[in-house]
């Protein structure tokens, strides 16, 4: 058990940390995700004051945790005036309900907790329908225990009916909020498959920063784009997806953040940010963000792909941004696979230029490498490889501009009509 004695400014909340440790668990693991889930209660608002993991074969049906650690959470919760439990682990409806009869505090889940969070978070109409919708899908089998009240009425002549009448009531009256939130976040994802058709048309490439939370993503696009998103060394401050437009080094693209992963990400919220994780699959290119410093960057590394895999989006091209150098007294990690990584900080803009090449090469394959002569009165054509492309070498004779050009595959044919052969080298040498 880990206490946390800080008792100087006392929030209004007091929470108790629990989670659960299966015999093939490494116990490095388990601490890990329980001082995560420190982090996020820190995040929701709330303080800390003891975490307990259990070693345990296999969950318990009913209270998930065996009843002398649950007693032993009960006489804690007590002697430091706890008023909420937390559970690293997900709990079932009856779970939950049990639970808080055992103890006479309010019971929660890593995943309740999460979406505590995302309420707070979420800035936009969008954003704040996708989390509405996910606890509303989580609240949805969890009605029974918000009528404890009504129990005493569940038998007998003359009792039947006004609790599972108002039960089901709210049910009814949840489920018909589902749907009309589906429907809104319809119209959300009609919406942004507009602007990414309209993003296509300016034939720009698409690069998505995507990262576990916290790895400095939303520093990285400031940093790219001389933007001004609000940052913070917390969990889950960005929701809302952003897109700016990145001109550096030669290099042309669109880049958006997406909301950060986390391992045990709730299900409810993958489904309901569906319209925002879409853009992922709009992508020509992925940067994984990952943050160096961390002592299991790895295991986040990790958890980020199999998301990726989940939401089929595992094959796109990849960078990875090995972040947060800056913190770091020696060489950042080696990457599994013999992968490659480039070290930046987002912070001081070490290693943006060779990031920003390193995307230049991975977009390369879009693009095709042409020599042209373009009339001086085609103007228009070469205005538009100007704001479509790139202008490798330029080169004003009488007859004509000779450009050695990279052009995006839909703007080639236009080109191809002046396009003139290059003379190797060793051709001029023998003329």
């Amino acid at each position: 058990m880990t206490t946390h004695p800080d008792r100087n400014a006392r929030p209004k909340e007091q929470a108790i940390l629990l989670g659960l440790r299966r015999p093939r668990q490494p116990r490095w693991e388990a601490e890990e995700s329980l001082e995560e889930l420190a982090r996020l209660t820190e995040s929701a608002g709330a303080q800390v004051i003891a975490t307990l993991l259990q070693d345990r074969r296999a969950p318990s049906p009913a209270l998930h945790y065996g009843k002398g650690k649950v007693a032993e959470v009960g006489e804690l919760a007590k002697a430091e005036r706890a008023n909420l439990i937390i559970s690293d682990e997900e709990l079932t409806p009856i779970q939950e309900r049990n639970l808080q009869r055992a103890l006479g505090v309010k019971v929660i889940d890593r995943t309740a907790l999460i979406l505590d969070i995302f309420a707070q978070r979420a800035r936009t109409s969008e954003g704040k329908l996708q989390v509405e919708l996910a606890q509303l899908q989580y609240l949805l089998p969890r009605l029974v225990g918000h009528w404890r009240h009504l129990e005493r009425l569940g038998g007998g002549i003359g009792t039947r009916g006004p609790g599972e009448t108002q039960l089901e009531t709210d049910r009814r009256l949840i489920r018909r909020r589902i749907q009309r939130i589906a429907s809104d976040l319809r119209d959300v994802q009609v919406h942004r498959r507009l602007l990414r058709d309209h993003r296509k048309g300016l034939d720009l490439p698409v690069v998505a920063l995507v990262g576990y939370t916290n790895a400095g993503k939303t520093t990285l696009l400031n940093r790219l784009s001389g933007s001004t998103f609000p940052t913070a060394d917390r969990l889950f401050v960005t929701l809302d997806p952003a897109a700016r437009l990145v001109e550096a080094n030669g290099a042309r693209f669109i880049v958006t953040d997406t909301v950060g992963f986390i391992r045990k990400l709730p299900t409810q919220l993958v489904a309901a940010f569906k319209a925002t994780l879409e853009e992922l699959g709009a992508a020509d290119l992925l940067v994984h963000v990952v943050d160096s410093s961390h002592p299991h960057a790895h295991e986040q590394m990790a958890a980020v792909d199999q998301l990726l895999a989940e939401l089929e989006v595992a094959d796109t091209p990849c960078v990875v941004a090995l972040n947060k150098v800056d913190r770091l007294d020696g060489p950042p990690p080696h990457l599994p696979h013999g992968e490659r990584g480039v070290p930046v900080s987002a912070v001081t803009g070490t290693g943006i230029d060779h990031l920003l090449q390193e995307i230049g090469q991975a977009l390369r394959p879009r693009s095709l490498s042409l020599r042209l002569s373009v009339p001086h009165n085609r103007g228009g054509l070469l205005a538009l490889i100007y704001e479509r492309g790139r202008v490798l070498r330029r080169e004003d004779r009488p007859e004509g501009i000779l450009v050695d050009v990279e052009v995006p595959r839909s703007l080639a044919g236009q080109c191809f009509e002046f396009q003139i052969p290059r003379v190797r080298k060793a051709a001029r040498a023998r003329a």
